[in-house]
């Protein structure tokens, strides 16, 4: 995949978000210029892994928020209009454990059975860490910062405030896991 997979993802989302969702596409780009920090751990799905972090909030775009999930947006958007690769769709629609608020949502089976989740478990760790360790406006950021950001948010009794509470140990737990991955890298 490499370097064509991750322009093609820049141009898709900088055109989906830069002028309509200016705060998020700064997030876009902090979490994809993370995903580049992290990929060497990935060998040959380092492309996959800036692509999916690219493209992880597109279906934030107004014109592409048919169920208002994005997750299930925005991998339906990139399967049905762009033919995406099938890791890429199913990364984007369960990134940072989306799965717990489709269930808040009651979109989980439709979510389960258009995007099954990837039994590759470093990726799916890795596009958390690059997503949970990135703040709203693409600066840097703890897990538990991030997750104290977005209760703040949305706050406590609302969809992404019950979904973010219930996530929060698995997302603390695969920061850990892709810690743990970086740090036994030789320098």
């Amino acid at each position: 995949m490499g370097d064509l997979i991750e322009e093609w993802a820049t141009q898709v989302a900088e055109a989906e978000l830069s002028s309509t969702l200016p705060r998020r596409w700064a997030h876009t780009q902090g979490v994809a210029k993370r995903a580049v920090e992290v990929s060497q751990v990935l060998g040959q799905d380092a492309g996959l892994l800036v692509a999916a972090a690219t493209l992880h909030d597109v279906g934030y775009a107004p014109r592409l928020a048919t169920t208002g999930f994005h997750p299930l947006d925005g991998a339906r958007f990139l399967r049905d209009e762009h033919g995406a690769d099938e890791r890429l769709t199913r990364l984007v629609a369960n990134h940072s454990f989306a799965l717990l608020e489709a269930e808040e949502r009651g979109l989980r089976e439709e979510l389960a059975s258009e995007f099954p989740l990837l039994e590759e478990p470093l990726l799916v760790d890795a596009l958390v860490y690059c997503d949970m360790t990135t703040t709203p406006d693409g600066g840097r950021t703890t897990a538990e910062e991030r997750v104290a950001e977005v209760l703040g948010r949305y706050g406590d009794d609302s969809v992404v405030g019950r979904f973010i509470r219930r996530a929060a140990p698995e997302i603390f737990a695969a920061i850990e896991r892709v810690e743990a991955v970086l740090a036994a890298q030789p320098r």
